[in-house]
């Protein structure tokens, strides 16, 4: 997978002589001395990360963490002051004042906290703004406009204000704004702060099914730590204007590495976090047919599936049948339909559901393909977290 933003080294440092605390920080002095010595207040220390294209990749962190700074860094409304910032390897920090106005009318779009929708313009008028400021005819972008609307389910709302729609409803429209630019990028900036937390998590789903239809790349800026698990496909955690753990959600629950981030894993449900690949055993199946297989397989008291030429699950035999088949029984005889089968997506507060019936389950691709069995021991080890103590990690302090 590519990479569609590329931020290397880049500083932001506020105040009326950057100069002189730039070169303080990159000598190695904290924020804090660098405040008490200049004056100066850093924004952003020497951040790097890689967003790679379809993703959803979360920057989160506590207020005055510098998130949402490197958000609009990304974009330029913010100058850095020092470090480069690339699109699909375009360096946009060199970019001039007409190119920037291309690339945020075209490559980037953004939602923001407070919806940002014009109160005197209908839906339909909020929804193909971005194309209006773009030059597009009347005609192209209302059709657009109207697409976008039906996929976020707002179309019978067209003609009506935004002060007549909830706020969830509202964001969708900032959603449908942002989509039908049909942009790169959509950097969302706590797009989803504002609502109440029924509303936000179903908008949550909602972005991620947009996601699934539309695979934008999307930057996501939240403070809540299970809102960038849930919607994540990398988390990048900061503090004091830099970035502190960056990964795949699962990973940074599993090894913090410091005690600021521990402290926000410690509360995680990782029943809804992981899912069954975390838990999966490999384990070779019996294909139909194959009965000198059948003499080889592991014989350690677990079933073995049974699956067809094209690795789908037939049915499962235990110890004592595989020892049949060995002997030339005929496994359809002998296979019984009582196991489970689940996704390598599906997460284990649902798998560890599905063992209260006492079956074997068998972990299958998107395809409906054999891929593995599910441990039961593995799940209580995987939602059984062990309590973090500071002498487990180094880095920045809570």
């Amino acid at each position: 997978m590519t990479d569609r933003i590329t931020v290397d080294g880049v500083y932001k440092i506020f105040g009326k002589s950057p100069e002189l605390a730039l070169s303080q920080m990159k000598s190695g002095e904290t924020k804090e001395t660098v405040l008490r010595r200049t004056g100066q207040v850093v924004g952003l220390s020497d951040v790097s990360l890689a967003v790679p294209a379809g993703s959803i990749y979360m920057i989160m962190g506590l207020s005055g963490s510098g998130k949402s700074t490197l958000a609009r860094c990304i974009n330029r409304l913010i100058e850095p002051d020092a470090g480069r910032i690339l699109i699909d390897g375009e360096e946009i920090t060199g970019a001039g004042e007409a190119r920037l106005r291309e690339i945020r009318r075209t490559r980037i779009s953004m939602v923001f906290q407070h919806f940002g929708l014009l109160p005197n313009r209908t839906v339909a008028e909020n929804a193909e703004f971005g194309l209006k400021l773009r030059g597009v005819p009347a005609g192209e972008r209302r059709k657009k406009a109207m697409e976008v609307l039906e996929v976020v389910g707002l179309a019978s709302w067209a003609g009506h204000l935004p002060g007549t729609l909830s706020g969830g409803m509202r964001q969708r429209v900032g959603l449908a704004r942002a989509l039908a630019t049909d942009a790169d990028v959509l950097i969302m900036d706590e797009a989803f702060s504002a609502l109440d937390p029924l509303i936000r998590s179903e908008m949550q789903d909602e972005l991620l099914r947009l996601h699934r239809t539309f695979q934008k790349t999307i930057l996501f800026i939240t403070h809540d730590f299970q809102e960038a698990l849930k919607l994540g496909t990398r988390v990048a955690i900061m503090a004091d204007g830099m970035v502190v753990r960056e990964g795949v959600p699962q990973d940074i629950v599993t090894n913090p590495g410091n005690d600021y981030v521990a402290a926000f894993t410690r509360d995680v449900d990782r029943a809804r976090l992981f899912d069954a690949s975390s838990v999966m055993v490999e384990s070779s199946p019996l294909k139909l047919g194959d009965r000198a297989a059948a003499k080889t397989l592991n014989r350690d008291g677990e079933p073995i599936f049974v699956v067809d030429d094209s690795m789908r699950v037939l049915g499962v035999v235990g110890p004592q049948q595989l020892t049949r088949v060995a002997g030339g029984a005929a496994v359809q005889s002998l296979m019984t339909k009582d196991y489970e089968t689940v996704s390598d997506t599906t997460k284990l507060s649902a798998v560890a559901n599905l063992y209260h019936r006492g079956r074997p389950i068998a972990v299958v691709d998107e395809d409906g393909r054999f891929m593995g069995r599910v441990d039961p021991l593995r799940i209580l080890s995987r939602i059984g977290a062990p309590a973090a103590t500071p002498s487990q990690f180094r880095g920045v302090d809570a």
